[in-house]
């Protein structure tokens, strides 16, 4: 199985273009900013779940920089097609994907109810980087999809010709962007 697995996927740098280098460090900033505001003055009512939120946001958007260059989500796929070939159901794997895809949408739907029952009470604080959460989700279940027609819109660019901002960039940097302005805004509330 391991042979099978390391024929269709390298431990290799995953993106080794200035835009995955440069989403590495996007990722790692906000969860600086995430670790900074989790350690901020939050009102007593709320405290705990609020730096709960902020050390979930922190692991999140650190696992996201390492697998942004690892690519673990292709030892994943590569795993389950040799799995499928050496069990002979590979013709039938469409029906196992759909699964999947279901699961994970349910596992995001309960996801955003974990969420919003965390930060109840918060919402002047928490919104924006909840709404970064939601958008990182997103990104993640859309590259877990990954149709054809929505991974040629992800590859097209756009932006100033010299950059070639590639639209899969700027939709992956749309997260931790809210998640870095709502941990600034977190400092700026607290008087940091």
């Amino acid at each position: 199985m391991l042979d099978c697995v390391f024929a269709r996927w390298q431990p290799t740098i995953g993106d080794p273009t200035w835009q995955g280098w440069a989403t590495v460090l996007v990722y790692l900033a906000a969860a600086a900013l995430a670790f900074r505001a989790g350690r901020a003055s939050f009102p007593p009512a709320t405290r705990a779940r609020e730096r709960a939120f902020w050390g979930l946001t922190l692991l999140l958007l650190l696992a996201l920089a390492v697998n942004k260059q690892l690519d673990l989500q292709s030892a994943v796929t590569a795993a389950g097609r040799c799995l499928a070939l050496a069990q002979g159901w590979y013709g039938q794997r469409r029906l196992l994907q759909l699964g999947f895809l279901i699961v994970l949408a349910l596992l995001a739907a309960v996801f955003l109810a974990v969420l919003l029952r965390m930060l109840r009470g918060s919402w002047p604080r928490s919104a924006l980087p909840a709404l970064g959460i939601v958008f990182v989700c997103t990104f993640v279940l859309m590259r877990a999809v990954g149709f054809h027609h929505i991974d040629r819109l992800l590859g097209l660019t756009m932006g100033l010709p010299v950059l070639s901002l590639r639209a899969n960039t700027a939709l992956e940097w749309s997260g931790p962007a809210l998640i870095s302005l709502g941990a600034v805004r977190i400092f700026r509330l607290s008087g940091r």
